[in-house]
């Protein structure tokens, strides 16, 4: 997949396209369907498949103190999209210039930018530009003048209610990782950089890869069995989220740590994105460090006793990865 981070010098840009446009955070169902939709058009009309979204959300710059938590980093959201059949990303940089920027100019730019657009595929509900002015309708109207069809996707609904972004991080902060796997079409995972900690993992006998989750949503605090995939390595890992009360006398920012189970490589650096497949036991305070072992030990176990039924369960074989295609960042 293309990333295209200069619009206008995509080689590509005169090829017949048909392109989605949104934010796409979380990629769930909803999101699958405008997407889906997006690469059966192209495919069928002999066409590219584009997507156009942001390099964050919107209200991190326009009310950053209002900006909800992200259910993806950027690069899930680039993975994610790549693994759904689309040819090319057209990431926009949104700064406070951008958000200023009204929805018919916006849409001007972006035919100018992609002359070969044939049509334009979003959610029924969509709106953009500055103040959030733009609608479908006026993609519609812009679409009739410039010569592109515009296509509303209706939204996707389960138990009732639309599948939406709001709705899963809502799920997410509940602990319903049930719910959240639904809504997802497939298991929640959180994502971060490994930074360096204190190293009392490994003092305990149980190193950890410490995950930088700062704005990202969070599942409640507690021990989880996940699924870990590392850039040279993936398998079963035992997660803790929270703020460690044995070991901290006041609270901090909540942690998310990890131990992979079998691994004793270096990720410091790395991207590690966590599958969380249950809920072990809530967080809680220990008497000292010897029962904190002895429980984390205990943990260990029972992870790996759940880990290849629960991994099996959700069609991922016998504790292998599945293959994920890698975006193509592109110079234009």
């Amino acid at each position: 997949m293309d990333i295209i981070t200069q619009a206008g010098k995509w080689e590509l840009a005169t090829q017949p396209l048909c392109m989605a446009i949104g934010m796409f955070d979380g990629l769930h169902l909803g999101h699958q369907a405008v997407i889906g939709r997006t690469v059966s058009r192209a495919k069928n009309q002999d066409a590219l498949a584009l997507v156009a979204t942001f390099d964050r959300h919107p209200a991190s710059v326009i009310a950053p103190h209002h900006a909800p938590p992200a259910i993806q980093t950027l690069n899930q959201r680039l993975r994610g999209l790549s693994d759904l059949g689309v040819d090319a990303t057209w990431l926009i940089h949104f700064d406070r210039a951008f958000s200023e920027k009204s929805a018919e100019e916006f849409v001007r730019d972006a035919f100018r930018y992609f002359p070969g657009l044939r049509v334009v595929l979003v959610g029924e509900k969509f709106r953009f530009g500055h103040r959030r002015q733009g609608t479908v309708e006026l993609l519609q109207d812009l679409g009739h003048e410039l010569g592109f069809e515009v296509e509303a996707i209706p939204p996707v609904n389960l138990n009732g209610e639309p599948v939406s972004s709001t709705r899963i991080r809502r799920q997410i902060r509940a602990g319903h990782l049930d719910e959240v796997r639904a809504l997802l079409g497939r298991p929640y995972a959180l994502a971060g950089k490994v930074v360096e900690g204190d190293r009392l993992g490994r003092q305990l006998g149980f190193p950890t890869a410490n995950l930088a989750v700062e704005g990202m949503a969070v599942p409640p605090n507690g021990v989880y069995v996940a699924h870990a995939e590392a850039a040279a390595w993936s398998g079963p890992a035992v997660v803790n989220v929270g703020f460690r009360p044995t070991i901290e006398r006041q609270p901090q920012s909540i942690r998310v740590e990890a131990h992979l189970i079998g691994f004793d490589g270096e990720v410091y650096g790395q991207e590690i994105e966590l599958l969380f497949l249950r809920s072990l036991r809530s967080e809680r305070k220990f008497s000292d460090v010897g029962a904190l072992r002895a429980q984390i030990a205990e943990d260990c176990r029972a992870a790996s006793g759940l880990y290849q039924t629960i991994w099996a369960a959700f069609g991922c074989g016998h504790g292998e990865s599945k293959a994920v295609s890698s975006p193509r960042a592109h110079s234009s």
